[in-house]
C-alpha cells in the first residue's frame, strides 16, 4: 500500500484542512466542495485525512461493513447479530469520472432474479465507502444524473437500487468530499447546495512557503515512508484529537442566541431554503467540539458562516463566489446572543489557541473612455474609412445587456452524445423507445420486449405450469430516449458595423443568455470573435460558460467586417474538436448583422491575392463559399439577425440559407417575446 501524504505536512490550506477536520469530527455536516487551480493539494489533503480517521469495527464477512454495534436490520448481507467484530481502517474510496450508474450504487443480476426469484446483488462504490470517504475528483465534470444518485445517498444516508419491482436498500453514510476545477464548467446551484461546506483553494504566492511545499515533496518522493515517520507524532495527535472531539460533540450546546446569529446571517445574505441553515448550525457545533468546547461561540458562527454559505448564495453561472465579511460582521454585532458564556474569545480556548487549524508546521518547518455614444451609421462609416488590419476605430467594451430566457434551439435528428438537456440523443436515461438485444453488459432490462422473447420457447424448456424460465438470449436492453448536451460554438461580428453602443450591449445581452441556456443545458461552449481583418478563438471549447461570459464583456469592436474568416475560424475550431469528441454534435451560432466587408484571412486561404473587388462583392462571394462549408458537412446553425434600422438588406438570413440553418431576430431569440409570437402567427398565416 502507497504511503500517503502526511495531513500535518500539508503546508498553508489552512481552510482547506479545517472543513476536511470538521467532517471527520461531525459527518452530518454534509461534506466539503474544494474549488480551486490545479496543483494545490486538493486531492493530496483529501488522500491524506483517510489516514487520520480512527479505525471502524465492522461485522466479518459484510460487505456492506455493518457496525457490529448496532447492525443495520435491512443490511442484504443480514441479519446480522450484534457484538463481536473486527477493526479495520477506515476506507477512502475514489469514484472516477467515468464510473457507471452500475459502478456507483451496484448491479442486480437480472437473470437470477427473473429467473430464480434470488436478489444477488453486487455491492458498488457507495456500499464501500460506507463508514469511511468517498472521494469524487472533478465532479463538474460527473454526469449529472451520477451527481443527484451521489447526493441523494448522502443525505439519506442510504442506497436504493429499483429494477423491474426488485429493490435492494443498504447503509451508505460517508464523508462526501469533491473536488473541481471551475475553469472547467460550474456544478449547479441546486448541486452546489447539497454539499456542506466549501472551500476555495489556490496557490500561495509568499516565496518562502512555495519553497517548504517544493521541499517537502521532494523529501516525500525520495523517502515516502521515511518521510511519514517524521511527521508520526503530529498524526497521532491529530487523530486522538478527531477522538476527542467525537466524544464531546454531543456534549455541546448550541443556545438560543447562536442560532439567532445563524438564522439572521442567512437571511442577510438572501440563501434560499433552509439547508444553510441546518449545516451552520451542525459546523459550528463541530467548530466547538474541535476546540475542546461545550459552548458555541460567535466566532464559531462566524467561521461556519465562512465555509457554509459562499457557494450558496451562486444563483446563475455568472455570480461571483464569496462572501462580505463585513456584512457578515455587523450582522453578528447586531443579532449577538445573550447567553454565550463570559469566555475570553483570544484565551486558550478561542479561535487562536487550538479552535482553528492543526500545526502545519512540524521537524521541516521553517520559522517561518470610450463613453461616446455611436449610431450604427457612424460605425459603419468608420469601418468603410479605414484601412484593413489598421485597427483604428476600435471602441472600448460595451457591458452586455440584461440576459433574458431564450428560445429552445437545438439540432435535430437523434445523436448519442454526453447526457444533457439540448438535444435528442439515445441514452441511458430517458423515455422507452424500444427493445434490443444487449451488445454487452445488460442495464436497463425491457420487461415486456423479454417476456416475449422468452414465451415460445417455454414447452421445449420443460415448462409445463406457471412460471416462466428465461435464458440470457431472451434478456432485451430497453432503448432510450432522452436529451444530449452538444458543442455551442458562438461566432460574433464585433466589427464596425455592430459597434454601436446600444446595439452592441443588446448583441452581448442576447449571447450572454444564450450562454445561460447552454450552462443549464450543460453544454460544451466555444466562441470566434472577428473584426478588422481576421478572426481569433476568444475561447476553445470549454465547459466554462464564466470563461466566455468574462470574454465577451471584455470584448472590443471596430473596424472592418471579415465575416468569411470569422466562419472558416469557427470550421476549424469544429474540425479539430470533432476529433477529441466524435459523439458530440455541434451548433454554430452565428451573432451578425451578415455584412461582410473584409475577406482577410479567408482571402489567403483561397489562394487570392489583394484588393477588394467593387462593392464588396469579393467578400460577400468568400462569405458564401465558407457558409456553404457547414451546409455541406450537416453542422447545425443559427444565425441570429443584429441588422437594425427602418431600412433592412436582409443578409443575415441569406447567410443562414447558405449555412443550410435558420435565422431568428434578436427580438425573436426571447422565449416570451410578444413580437416573435406575432411574426410566427403572421408567417404561419401567410
Amino acid at each position: 500500500m502507497t504511503t500517503p501524504f502526511p495531513f500535518t505536512a500539508v503546508v498553508g490550506q489552512d481552510d482547506l484542512r479545517l472543513a476536511l477536520l470538521l467532517n471527520a469530527v461531525s459527518p452530518a455536516v454534509g461534506g466539503v466542495l474544494v474549488r480551486g487551480e490545479k496543483g494545490t493539494a486538493k486531492s493530496t489533503a483529501v488522500r491524506a485525512l483517510s489516514a487520520l480517521l480512527p479505525e471502524v469495527a465492522v461485522v466479518p464477512g459484510c460487505r456492506f461493513s455493518c457496525d457490529p454495534a448496532s447492525p443495520d436490520p435491512a443490511c442484504p448481507d443480514g441479519p446480522h447479530e450484534s457484538g463481536g467484530g473486527a477493526a479495520r481502517p477506515a476506507r477512502m474510496v475514489e469514484l472516477p469520472v467515468g464510473a457507471s450508474e452500475d459502478r456507483l450504487v451496484g448491479a442486480l443480476d437480472i437473470e437470477r432474479a427473473l429467473s430464480e426469484g434470488v436478489k444477488a446483488f453486487e455491492p458498488g462504490l457507495l456500499a464501500d465507502a460506507h463508514r469511511g470517504i468517498l472521494y469524487v475528483d472533478e465532479v463538474n465534470l460527473l454526469h449529472d444524473h451520477l451527481v443527484d444518485l451521489l447526493l441523494d445517498a448522502a443525505a439519506m444516508g442510504a442506497s436504493y437500487v429499483e429494477r423491474e419491482g426488485v429493490s435492494v436498500r443498504h447503509a451508505a453514510r460517508f464523508l462526501l468530499v469533491g473536488t473541481m476545477n471551475p475553469e472547467e464548467g460550474e456544478l449547479r446551484p441546486q448541486l452546489l447546495d447539497r454539499f456542506g461546506l466549501t472551500v476555495e483553494v489556490a496557490a500561495s504566492r509568499e516565496p518562502d512557503q512555495r519553497v517548504e511545499v517544493v521541499r517537502r515533496r521532494l523529501a516525500y518522493d525520495d523517502d515516502p515512508t521515511g518521510f511519514a515517520a517524521r511527521w508520526a507524532d503530529e498524526e497521532a495527535a491529530v487523530r486522538a484529537r478527531i477522538v476527542a472531539a467525537r466524544e464531546l460533540l454531543p456534549k455541546v450546546r448550541l443556545g438560543d442566541g447562536a442560532l439567532r446569529q445563524i438564522a439572521a446571517t442567512c437571511a442577510a445574505f438572501e440563501v434560499d431554503g433552509m439547508r444553510a441553515d441546518i449545516v451552520m448550525a451542525r459546523t459550528a457545533t463541530a467548530l466547538a467540539a474541535w476546540a475542546g468546547r461545550t459552548d458555541v461561540l460567535a466566532e464559531d458562527v462566524r467561521q461556519a458562516a465562512l465555509l457554509a454559505l459562499p457557494h450558496r448564495r451562486r444563483r446563475n453561472p455568472f455570480d461571483a463566489p464569496g462572501l462580505d465579511e463585513d456584512k457578515l460582521d455587523e450582522t453578528l454585532e447586531e443579532f449577538g446572543g445573550d447567553d454565550d458564556p463570559d469566555t475570553d474569545p483570544d484565551g486558550p480556548d478561542g479561535p487562536d489557541g487550538g479552535g482553528g487549524q492543526p500545526p502545519a508546521e512540524g521537524p521541516e518547518s521553517p520559522d517561518g473612455g470610450g463613453d461616446v455614444e455611436a449610431s450604427a451609421e457612424a460605425g459603419e462609416a468608420g469601418e468603410a474609412g479605414q484601412p484593413a488590419g489598421a485597427g483604428s476605430g476600435e471602441r472600448s467594451p460595451v457591458g452586455a445587456g440584461e440576459p433574458f430566457r431564450t428560445k429552445v434551439l437545438s439540432v435535430p435528428g437523434i445523436g448519442e452524445g454526453a447526457a444533457g438537456r439540448r438535444s435528442r440523443a439515445r441514452t441511458e436515461h430517458g423515455r422507452t423507445t424500444g427493445a434490443r438485444r444487449p451488445s454487452g453488459v445488460l442495464t436497463k432490462l425491457h420487461l415486456a420486449a423479454t417476456v416475449q422473447a422468452a414465451a415460445p420457447h417455454q414447452r421445449a424448456r420443460g415448462r409445463s405450469g406457471p412460471g416462466l424460465v428465461v435464458r440470457r438470449d431472451d434478456l432485451r436492453q430497453a432503448t432510450r430516449e432522452g436529451r444530449e448536451s452538444n458543442l455551442v460554438l458562438f461566432v460574433v461580428d464585433a466589427s464596425g458595423s455592430m459597434a454601436a453602443r446600444q446595439r452592441m450591449s443588446a448583441v452581448k445581452g442576447a449571447v450572454v443568455s444564450l450562454l445561460l441556456d447552454a450552462y443549464q443545458r450543460r453544454d460544451k461552449v466555444g466562441l470566434v470573435t472577428f473584426r478588422g481583418s481576421a478572426a481569433d478563438v476568444a475561447l476553445p471549447p470549454t465547459s466554462s460558460v464564466d470563461a466566455a461570459a468574462a470574454r465577451l464583456e471584455s470584448l472590443p469592436t471596430g473596424g472592418r467586417t471579415p465575416l468569411a474568416a470569422g466562419l472558416l475560424k469557427a470550421h476549424d475550431v469544429l474540425r479539430v474538436e470533432r476529433l477529441r469528441d466524435p459523439a458530440r454534435r455541434a451548433l454554430v451560432v452565428v451573432v451578425t448583422d451578415g455584412r461582410a466587408t473584409e475577406g482577410g484571412a479567408a482571402r489567403s486561404a483561397s489562394g487570392r491575392g489583394g484588393g477588394r473587388a467593387a462593392g464588396g462583392t469579393e467578400p460577400v462571394a468568400l462569405a458564401s463559399r465558407a457558409a456553404r462549408l457547414f451546409a455541406a458537412e450537416g453542422v447545425a446553425s443559427v444565425v441570429v439577425d443584429c441588422e437594425s434600422g427602418p431600412v433592412r438588406l436582409g443578409l443575415a438570413g441569406r447567410l443562414a440559407g447558405e449555412l443550410g440553418g435558420s435565422a431568428v431576430t434578436l427580438d425573436e431569440l426571447r422565449a416570451d417575446s410578444i413580437a416573435g409570437l406575432v411574426k410566427d402567427v403572421q408567417r404561419r398565416a401567410a
